[in-house]
């Protein structure tokens, strides 16, 4: 069942990059595996996937320690600064940097571990009160901040849409992050780029992709509903 939600979500996902006048490889597939045990992140593998996406530390750091390390860890979750240390030299990308000081300390473990975080600046265009991230006015000035700091890469842009019956309704909300990194891009800023662009998720990344996300956060569309209940972060 795993291989075929799989397969089913990249095809859509392929479908609508056609449609949007894009190459199918534009836009990739994170799984996102938080709560799920590893035995199903190794069927996925064994199938080919390689982004995982986490939205707590510890179980992203368990995880990395028993799984191959070809694996692209994407920490998608809110990051709090004394978590930062734990993951820096394990993560592929870090989604979720929402302001100044996480950036400061990410470069800061990051010039300690001799690495080279990625990162994805996170806005909250729809600006929900109950969402993380910056406004759409805010992003410039602190991608502009976080491009001085050593040891991070600003790769792009990332947001989470509000949960819609009508994913329609959140095509808006795309439609704006994709505007906002091109206004960004526009800058020219140094150690800048917006060739990412995160956005869509179960219910909506089939009009996340067709506004131009290059990866979507697919995890109940794989993996079907979660189980809460053992939920932990205790590092």
């Amino acid at each position: 069942m795993l291989r075929k939600n799989y397969d089913m979500v990249c095809e859509q996902i392929a479908r609508a990059c056609e449609k949007a006048g894009r190459e199918k490889q534009d836009a990739k597939l994170i799984a996102v595996s938080k709560t799920k045990p590893v035995f199903m992140l190794e069927e996925l593998y064994a199938h080919g996937c390689r982004d995982f996406g986490e939205n707590k530390v510890q179980e992203l750091t368990e995880k990395y320690d028993v799984l191959p390390k070809d694996i692209r860890w994407h920490m998608i979750g809110h990051l709090q600064r004394n978590k930062v240390k734990y993951i820096v030299d394990k993560v592929y990308m870090i989604h979720s940097v929402d302001s100044l000081r996480l950036a400061e300390e990410i470069s800061k473990e990051a010039i300690k571990k001799n690495v080279t975080v990625q990162i994805l600046v996170e806005v909250n265009v729809a600006g929900e009160e109950s969402k993380f991230g910056l406004t759409v006015d805010e992003t410039a000035e602190l991608v502009e901040g976080i491009s001085k700091l050593p040891g991070i890469a600003v790769k792009g842009l990332m947001t989470i849409a509000p949960y819609v019956e009508n994913a329609e309704e959140n095509r808006q909300y795309f439609r704006k992050l994709k505007q906002l990194s091109v206004d960004i891009m526009r800058k020219n800023i140094d150690n800048v780029s917006m060739s990412v662009l995160s956005m869509g998720m179960s219910g909506d990344y089939i009009v996340a992709t067709e506004e131009g996300a290059t990866y979507v956060r697919v995890g109940t569309g794989i993996f079907g509903e979660r189980d809460y209940s053992q939920k932990k972060d205790n590092v």
